[in-house]
């Protein structure tokens, strides 16, 4: 397996891919929970069922796509021949979500929906479970994973703004309703297959060499992996925390925008807020990093976070627009480096663990997080349903009181909570023995 540094060209090949994962794991977990009771007159307490269930079928699949993809390293060298079908057939569903025939609404417009999203959810777990575990694959490095991370973060920053702030404004530019919300899917759809065929591409002919010798890799590796070994058990709690936080503050966003601030138009501007930042922070995270340990700089971030979720209940309760803004930079600040830094470590874990456990390893990594950033908007819609929030086929309609509560604590206490218990997890885990190496 190479040790050397990579090329600019490898590198930049797979960051690339955060275009897809960034955009399908932003824009359904922003609008999708909104589009379903605000567009689609779908009950808070169904809808929460909608973006839910195609993700229990996620995590069902996931280790049996790592699995797979264990299997195509050893038969053929690459995981690429999955990530391409995943980016091929991955609009055919993303853009079904968002298509919903005209005149089709309530309990029939969400079980649209959850056939789509799961066709979608499926598409896109080829591409994102290979995808996580190629790092490995590709360098031996641990530095040098941090290096790769910080590029594909970067882009992954690019792509949650581009997505976060420019689909809604698409959606807005269009009038909002369905007409509104088609196009925007068609326009993200694009945007999503340039960025993952990219990466399949540049992964090709530049990971291991085919084992023929090795064994076939089982679905239950990935499951035994998380039992035995203790620093990737550590870390995929902390994760998976942090990704059901995020998820549900993502979710929130939109209500927010529209009940607390007055315009579901401010949407855009929130993200903006929160992704601006972190386009410019990483190369402190990783001097942090370098000088303190993945670990450290880790705890760091995630306590930025919660600093800025606290920050955000003065915010709404005084209505400031400007200090909720002012708290969402901070976010956007922790959130650089809550996504480099467990991407990071993860490669350090599966090379210690042995890489042809790898996409094992990965499909678990993948599955649960995506239980986390699912759990995330069926939090929120509960959370709704319990305030007795009132849907709607069209203009959003006045809410009770009990409602704009839970919105605001589903944005501020309630993710300030998940990232402290994180917070105890992430003691638990032990840099690896190579870190002392490169410090």
């Amino acid at each position: 397996m190479p040790s050397a540094r990579l090329t600019r060209a490898q590198t930049a090949g797979y960051a690339a891919g955060s275009v897809g994962t960034g955009g399908f794991g932003t824009l359904p977990g922003l609008v999708l929970a909104y589009y379903l009771t605000d567009t689609l007159g779908v009950a808070a307490a169904l809808a929460a069922v909608v973006v839910l269930l195609p993700k229990v079928w996620d995590v069902v699949i996931d280790p049996a796509i790592g699995a797979r993809s264990d299997a195509e390293v050893s038969a053929h060298g690459s995981r690429h021949r999955l990530m391409t079908l995943g980016a091929l057939t991955l609009p055919v569903g993303f853009i079904a979500m968002f298509a919903v025939p005209s005149g089709m609404d309530g309990a029939a417009a969400a079980v649209w929906v959850a056939v789509a999203f799961v066709l979608a959810t499926t598409s896109f777990s080829l591409f994102q479970v290979p995808y996580i575990a190629a790092p490995a694959d590709l360098t031996d490095d641990y530095a040098e994973r941090t290096r790769m991370m910080a590029w594909r973060v970067g882009v992954l920053a690019l792509a949650i703004l581009a997505f976060g702030a420019g689909a809604p404004g698409i959606r807005d530019a269009l009038g909002g309703g369905r007409t509104g919300y088609l196009v925007m899917a068609i326009v993200s759809a694009l945007a999503l297959i340039g960025g993952m065929l990219a990466t399949a591409r540049s992964l090709r002919g530049h990971e291991s060499r085919p084992n023929a010798t090795a064994e076939s890799p089982s679905l239950r590796a990935g499951l035994a992996a998380l039992r035995e070994l203790p620093r990737f058990r550590a870390l995929l709690i902390v994760f998976v925390l942090q990704a059901l936080a995020t998820g549900i503050v993502l979710a929130a966003a939109q209500y927010v925008a529209t009940y607390l601030l007055g315009s579901q138009s401010w949407v855009s501007v929130l993200f903006a807020a929160v992704v601006a930042p972190s386009l410019f922070v990483m190369p402190l995270w990783k001097r942090h990093a370098a000088a303190r340990g993945k670990r450290t700089a880790y705890a760091t971030s995630s306590w930025l976070f919660v600093a800025a979720c606290l920050l955000q209940v003065p915010a709404l309760a005084l209505g400031w627009v400007w200090l909720s803004i002012l708290a969402l930079a901070l976010g956007g600040v922790a959130y650089a480096g809550m996504q480099l830094f467990p991407l990071a470590m993860l490669p350090d874990v599966v090379q210690e663990a042995g890489r042809e456990r790898g996409g094992a390893m990965s499909g678990v990594w993948t599955a649960l997080e995506t239980a986390g950033l699912a759990l995330g908007p069926g939090v929120v819609l509960l959370m709704l349903a319990a305030g007795g929030f009132v849907s709607s086929a069209g203009d959003p309609v006045a809410q009770p009181r009990a409602a704009e509560v839970a919105i605001a604590l589903a944005f501020t206490i309630v993710p300030a909570v998940l990232a402290l218990v994180s917070l105890v997890g992430l003691r638990r885990y032990e840099e690896p023995e190579v870190a002392a190496d490169v410090r």
